[in-house]
């Protein structure tokens, strides 16, 4: 792939064009006659305060997801300068790190007009056309806590030490690929009961890929279409305490459930393009701003039904939204 030919001149070229979409539109599949939950949007985090004394406002650029740590911080993941900043939940800003960690390539939609039924409808640019950290897609603790975070257009998903290096590694840094040892745009991370590793691979392929604790490959599962198994866009995913994977297929619009080695278990239809999925301790799952049974069964939605790009829930039940727009809300459960 000659990215900085072919990619950047053609898509800049549709990009300024068109005026499509960049990744992570809010799906957020309303439905009106979903109850609304018991919580309340709060201030979150905590501005900081000027050299002049007044509040200002967080510049998170675009929030691309968001988790909690066993300590019960909030890890805001934006593409921006310090892409990986730590909050405790009252609001306060306990750390900041990540500079020169992500790519700087960009993910952005292909046209309408030139999509094919077996091809990606997703791109990147690179070099002058991206920007800092822009490839930050995704922030996951797995449960010993460590942290992990997605490079969706720099191929690779890391595994950060306590200090925000990069410990471990799974994919080859910008080098894509679909074979064991490679990604194409991959979106999100998850971990099993026994501790093995799933990765979405996500924008430029359409699989599931599953790893050993270790990082060894054991299989992969998926190709791109719309029937049972196969995704348009496999964007984020969770695993339930029986290794059930459930995986946003948000370009089809549903969200597919599989066993623990891929086989294709059911689907729940109609849910909107929803992005971000978070797993509860009591085991329901949020899908954007609407809470799930593990059958598909709605419970209710946050207020306003949010959707957002990523999505997070602490043991108490309250919620974090990250949203594209810069913001990071939370529902505090009533």
């Amino acid at each position: 792939m000659d990215r900085t030919h072919v990619l950047v001149l053609a898509v800049c070229a549709w990009l300024a064009t068109t005026g499509a979409a960049p990744i992570g539109q809010n799906g957020r599949g309303g439905q009106p006659d979903v109850p609304t939950l018991p919580y309340k949007l709060v201030e979150w985090p905590t501005p900081p305060t000027s050299a002049s004394g007044f509040p200002g406002a967080w510049n998170f650029i675009q929030a691309a997801s968001v988790a909690i740590t066993p300590r019960g911080t909030i890890l805001v993941l934006h593409r921006g300068a310090h892409p990986v900043i730590e909050f405790e939940s009252g609001g306060a800003i306990v750390r900041s790190w990540g500079d020169g960690l992500f790519s700087e390539g960009k993910v952005a939609a292909i046209a309408e007009a030139h999509w094919t039924p077996d091809k990606s409808h997703y791109s990147a640019v690179y070099g002058p056309a991206g920007c800092a950290s822009c490839g930050a897609h995704s922030v996951r603790l797995d449960p010993q806590g460590n942290i992990w975070v997605v490079d969706a257009p720099g191929h690779i998903v890391y595994k950060l030490g306590p200090e925000g290096k990069d410990t471990f590694h799974l994919g080859t840094r910008n080098t894509p690929g679909t074979d064991a040892a490679h990604f194409n745009l991959p979106t999100d991370v998850a971990f099993g009961p026994n501790g093995d590793i799933y990765v979405t691979d996500g924008y430029g392929s359409a699989r599931v890929v599953k790893f050993t604790r270790d990082g060894k490959f054991v299989a992969q599962w998926g190709r791109r279409g719309k029937g049972a198994g196969e995704f348009g866009l496999p964007h984020n995913l969770v695993i339930d305490r029986q290794g059930r994977v459930y995986v946003t297929d948000r370009d089809n619009q549903r969200i597919e459930v599989f066993d623990a080695n891929g086989t294709f278990l059911s689907q729940w239809t109609g849910t909107g393009g929803v992005s971000g999925l978070a797993i509860t301790k009591d085991q329901q799952i949020w899908t954007g701003g609407v809470l799930r049974r593990l059958d598909g069964t709605i419970v209710g939605k946050l207020p306003g039904d949010p959707g957002g790009h990523g999505v997070a829930v602490t043991d108490g039940g309250d919620v974090y939204v990250a949203q594209l727009s810069g913001v990071v809300q939370k529902f505090v459960k009533q």
